[in-house]
């Protein structure tokens, strides 16, 4: 694994339930399931650990059962750029497998989090051999696609309100993310860094979105209320 080697050594098979959570999973024949589930390993990942760092070559194809992780890169100067975070049900890399190539950005845990894992071998082979799994990869490389145009869009944006929101609805995508439902378990803080704000400013931004009815803040989380008016927020005061 292009990861710790104390997460690579704490790596076991998955549970029957955990299983049950990979998105993909259900999409193969018997023969293909057998096999993926013979490569899938998971491991603990604690607070602040990195999952894989931006020049690692990859090794495995991660996913996400528990937790949240964030997607960020660093420039020369040292500073910081989140991307995106990942929530339970999200798979990423796909690309980054696909070629084979080192990693161009680091994957961190913003706390205690399951990461599933699948060899890049049985990756390619699945590739190779299903098409239930293509056609799940490529609705991943598609979403992705729009979800990194909508970061850069976000990035530019200078109402914090709105950045909050969108950066919200990110999270809440079916596709990308099957297993978020309709509770997104973070807390304020753990949103400031994914958004690029403070606490305190983030904390007014989710008051002025629950006073709206789009989101209704709950203990250890956010329910969404109405994710179209997170999408569409354009002059959110």
């Amino acid at each position: 694994m292009t990861i710790d080697s104390s997460l690579h050594q704490r790596r076991r098979e998955l549970t029957a339930s955990e299983l049950a959570s990979i998105p993909w999973i259900h999409v193969l024949s018997a023969q293909e399931r057998e096999r993926a589930i013979g490569e899938l390993k998971i491991a603990d990942a604690s607070a602040g650990e990195y999952i894989c760092r931006m020049g690692r070559p990859v090794t495995y194809w991660f996913g996400v059962v528990d937790g949240l992780l964030k997607m960020s890169s660093d420039n020369a100067e040292g500073q910081t750029m989140t991307f995106t975070g990942v929530p339970p049900g999200g798979w990423f890399g796909e690309g980054t497998a696909m070629k084979r190539e080192a990693y161009r950005y680091n994957i961190q845990s913003l706390r205690k989090s399951r990461v599933a894992g699948l060899h890049v071998d049985t990756f390619h082979w699945l590739l190779d051999h299903s098409i239930g799994f293509n056609r799940f990869v490529m609705n991943q490389l598609n979403e992705r696609l729009g979800q990194f145009i909508a970061a850069r869009e976000i990035d530019r944006m200078t109402n914090p309100n709105i950045r909050v929101a969108r950066s919200l609805a990110s999270l809440f995508n079916p596709v990308l993310y099957p297993n978020v439902g309709e509770v997104l378990r973070i807390t304020q803080q753990e949103l400031a860094y994914l958004v690029g704000l403070s606490r305190q400013r983030v904390n007014e931004a989710l008051t002025a979105l629950a006073a709206q009815g789009a989101i209704q803040v709950e203990y250890g989380g956010l329910r969404v209320m109405d994710l179209q008016a997170l999408r569409s927020q354009v002059n959110f005061k």
